[in-house]
């Protein structure tokens, strides 16, 4: 008997009008924008400028999204060109599908191209933002919910997923909600990259390459317990390994990264241009100034007029 689960939502698409409001498209929206609000706070606390993660983000982003689709239709490619599927299908990233290792991957070339542009180091925006993407990640999640996607083993635990579609091969039921467990997750590895930034004071990609290999830890887990059509390799799903190598990559990095490369970076972000040459004219100005024997004396005249009308006055 179910004494208590968590209902799915009847539809993940409500119409305004014309205009199709998909609950998928809002998480993903909203995380973007959670991301790139702490990401611009934890930068400015570095010494960077207002407003570059979000400059950077316009980069990033696209490229995000277009990995972590090519993730995903290239892993699960029979979803949308075996008999029987079309492929344009591909193309609708509204439906659900985004792999978070190709999004980190190519979304990282995009980051790449928006941090060369503004002269600053990839690394130390990467490790700003990563605490964001984290969050991020916890509420995109909830968009799987949505699409009533991603649930785990059958279980009638009282905080199991009701499943009620019966598209696509999904039997109603109750799950084990997947989506849940990695959502709290990664608010969790969000909490631990902020204390291990501020205990340890970490640069240089540090704090990125922590919140990969927390991600993967639990990523592994999650990825364990989910029940829906993947391929296996060795008996474990390609994700589990794919959550294995690029934890093994992580741990590494922290560590060379650690030994080479210690502290944090003290400059982010040079400053705007213009700024430079601005200062360079003001002080040329003052020793110009300073240099000029006509410009002494008239200070000089001006400083004996005042001492007249002084003493003029005491008379």
């Amino acid at each position: 008997m179910e004494l208590a689960y968590i209902p799915s939502p009847s539809q993940g698409v409500v119409h305004l009008g014309p205009i199709p409001l998909r609950g998928y498209a809002f998480c993903i929206i909203i995380g973007v924008f959670v991301a790139v609000w702490l990401g611009n706070k934890r930068w400015v606390a570095r010494g960077g400028q207002p407003g570059t993660v979000a400059d950077i983000a316009v980069w990033a982003v696209p490229f995000g999204l277009v990995g972590g689709r090519l993730y995903h239709v290239i892993t699960d490619y029979e979803l949308y060109f075996s008999d029987g599927r079309d492929w344009v299908d591909a193309f609708k990233i509204w439906e659900g599908g985004l792999g978070i290792w190709g999004a980190i991957a190519l979304g990282a070339v995009g980051a790449w191209i928006g941090c060369r542009r503004r002269g600053i180091p990839l690394p130390a925006w990467a490790d700003a933002l990563a605490p964001g993407i984290a969050l991020a990640q916890a509420i995109g999640r909830w968009g799987n919910w949505f699409n009533q996607e991603l649930y785990g083993r059958k279980t009638d635990l009282p905080w199991a997923l009701k499943i009620t579609s019966n598209t696509d091969g999904r039997v109603p039921d109750t799950y084990h909600p997947t989506f849940l467990y990695e959502s709290l997750w990664c608010i969790g590895v969000a909490v631990l990259v902020i204390w291990a930034d501020r205990r340890f004071k970490l640069g240089h990609g540090r704090a990125f390459a922590l919140y990969v290999a927390s991600y993967c830890v639990g990523r592994f887990w999650i990825e364990y317990m989910r029940v829906d059509d993947a391929h296996h390799i060795l008996g474990l799903r390609l994700n589990n390994w794919t959550a294995l190598l690029v934890f093994l990559l992580a741990v590494v990095y922290l560590v060379v990264s650690a030994r080479t490369r210690p502290g944090r970076e003290e400059i982010v972000e040079p400053e705007r241009p213009g700024a430079p040459e601005k200062a360079e004219a003001e002080a040329a100005e003052e020793d110009a100034d300073a240099e000029d024997p006509a410009a002494e004396k008239d200070l000089g005249e001006k400083d004996l007029g005042k001492k007249d009308t002084a003493d003029a006055e005491k008379t």
